[in-house]
């Protein structure tokens, strides 16, 4: 195991030391491990544009982590916790608005959890969540908004079902992510497009925020044939924002 760490230490260096015009963050090892200490060693002068923070648990940990990579020489890039990985670490969710400088945002996992309380699986047979894992994606989630970050969905492990792939993030844009973890390359053009705004998302979008603008004195307004408020409004913004 040792080896293959020292192996897949080289070959991310390697990756970082080609210039590419792609986005890169590493995901280092777990905090309470002896091989974090190689992996901040082996990234202090490479520079990538995050880490990514197995095993997290809460704004206590992002601290420690911003320090070890002070401690190796580096600079620490944004963060992306995995912030559900064991029991203790959902009762610190709601810490990480503490740390929103260092955060790239907020993900969530549950294919580590369900080993960590004994239970034999985090899925129902049809693939849905079970209803304590269900749970954690909804606290995850709520999690990342309430401390003003990126809400990312954990991975769709099954690579070969592009169906149930597209699926699943529909629902998770549906429900308020913003983007969501690839486990694979063949995943990436499903998830981009899936959390991409539509034309006609953007264009409905715009009308809204064009109406407000027109009649900046009043807190609702029919547009369509429907009526919109000011959370229209800002989620309106927010889609725009994302677009762009």
């Amino acid at each position: 195991m040792a080896e293959r760490k020292r192996l897949a230490r080289e070959a991310i260096a390697a990756w970082l030391a080609d210039p590419a015009d792609v986005v890169t963050f590493v995901r280092v090892n777990p905090l309470d491990t002896a091989a974090l200490a190689d992996d901040l060693a082996a990234l202090a002068h490479l520079r990538p544009a995050g880490l990514v923070l197995p095993k997290a648990n809460g704004a206590a940990t992002i601290r420690t982590l911003v320090a070890q990579v002070a401690k190796a020489g580096g600079v620490c890039p944004p963060i992306l916790p995995i912030a559900t990985e064991t029991a203790s670490a959902l009762f610190q969710l709601g810490s990480y608005g503490e740390v929103v400088a260092h955060l790239a945002g907020l993900t969530w996992g549950a294919e580590d959890l369900p080993a960590a309380i004994g239970a034999s699986t985090a899925r129902e047979s049809n693939g849905a969540y079970t209803a304590p894992f269900a749970m954690v994606r909804s606290l995850a989630l709520f999690a990342a908004h309430a401390a003003g970050v990126a809400a990312i969905e954990t991975v769709f492990p099954d690579i070969a079902d592009r169906e149930g792939l597209a699926s699943y993030v529909a629902r998770g844009r549906r429900d308020g992510f913003t983007g969501m973890l690839a486990i694979h390359p063949e995943q990436i053009e499903t998830i981009n497009r899936g959390f991409s705004p539509s034309e006609e998302e953007i264009a409905a979008a715009r009308a809204i925020v064009e109406a407000f603008e027109t009649n900046p004195e009043v807190g609702a307004l029919r547009l369509g044939g429907r009526m919109i408020d000011r959370p229209h409004l800002e989620q309106a913004r927010r889609l725009l924002a994302r677009a762009e």
